[in-house]
């Protein structure tokens, strides 16, 4: 009788394992919790892109690109290129929040906090289309837009999680940081927040409209605030979020915590606040608001992980030293 070796026997038994849905987080959830994330930030810039070229109507219709096609046509030169591209590659993240959901759906029971949170990157996807498609229709509301950025802040926010929760393990424990020290956490969360709306609030105000003109030839409705006004207001939550978080990473050596994500949070938010102070003093040139949106969605991304690390988790402890 022929019998079958042992390498065969062990690689049989490692295809079925790799093609098998995981029961426990492997590497490939935690791959895919940080593609998740990566995707997201990418659409963030790809969007910004988007706006700051003038192609927010680069495809004039939605959900096709014109009313005789799916895609981007060459009569529709580079804005058509650019703003389909960006419609493309939501449905890579689609993809990925497929298979980030497959991966933990047999943790239902085990790990319902990663099942929880990628049904909610999947659910959250179709909104965000379909505001995307709002603002085509309203030629590019300004609000609608906003709107927009709103949903790609949750979404950057529940990727955020993933990857931390993927990493770190489920919580365990109640937070295992003093009260005042979650207090001042919440603040920081809160003046994040109001940063992050207000700054919407100021591009929205500002020149780059996403597009020179409506489908109709009109001009692109903007907001309708004082453009400086609205910079100066913005500037004041920035600045107390800077001054929270740094109570937050004094306090977390005092209190001998470990305090890497809480200074990852104050790097992001020095160099947020110096690209927001030379894009105002430059004229607002399209890298740097670019740029500024792009950090947007890494400083709510870095809050979360801040808000996570006050609370223990099964894997290691997330605080402590």
């Amino acid at each position: 009788m022929t019998r079958v070796g042992p390498t065969v026997e062990q690689d049989v038994r490692t295809r079925t394992t790799w093609w098998s849905l995981p029961r426990t987080v492997d590497p490939r959830v935690v791959v895919l919790a940080w593609a998740s994330f990566v995707v997201e930030v990418v659409l963030i810039g790809t969007g910004g892109l988007v706006r700051l070229t003038a192609s927010g109507l680069g495809c004039p219709t939605w959900p096709k690109c014109t009313t005789d096609s799916l895609v981007s046509t060459p009569e529709m030169g580079i804005h058509g290129i650019i703003e389909f591209g960006n419609r493309l590659l939501t449905f890579v993240l689609v993809v990925v929040a497929i298979a980030m959901f497959l991966a933990v759906v047999r943790m239902r029971k085990t790990r319902p906090e990663l099942f929880w949170l990628a049904f909610a990157q999947g659910a959250a996807i179709p909104v965000q289309a379909v505001i995307g498609g709002v603002s085509v229709i309203s030629g590019l509301n300004p609000f609608v837009v906003g709107l927009h950025f709103v949903v790609s802040a949750v979404l950057t926010s529940i990727t955020a999680a993933l990857v931390y929760r993927s990493v770190n393990g489920p919580r365990v424990r109640d937070r295992i940081v003093p009260g005042w020290y979650f207090g001042v956490v919440r603040g920081t969360v809160a003046a994040v927040a109001v940063t992050v709306l207000i700054g919407i609030l100021t591009t929205g105000s500002g020149p780059h409209a996403g597009a020179s003109e409506r489908v109709d030839g009109g001009a692109v409705h903007r907001t309708g605030f004082d453009t400086q006004l609205m910079e100066h207001l913005h500037a004041v939550p920035a600045y107390a979020t800077f001054a929270l978080t740094l109570v937050l990473v004094i306090g977390a050596v005092r209190l001998r915590l470990s305090s890497r994500i809480a200074l990852l949070l104050l790097v992001v938010e020095f160099v947020q606040i110096a690209v927001g102070l030379t894009q105002a003093r430059t004229g607002l040139p399209v890298g740097l608001v670019g740029t500024h949106m792009v950090l947007a969605g890494l400083l709510v991304a870095a809050m979360t992980a801040v808000v996570l690390s006050t609370r223990s988790s099964a894997g290691r402890d997330a605080v402590r030293a």
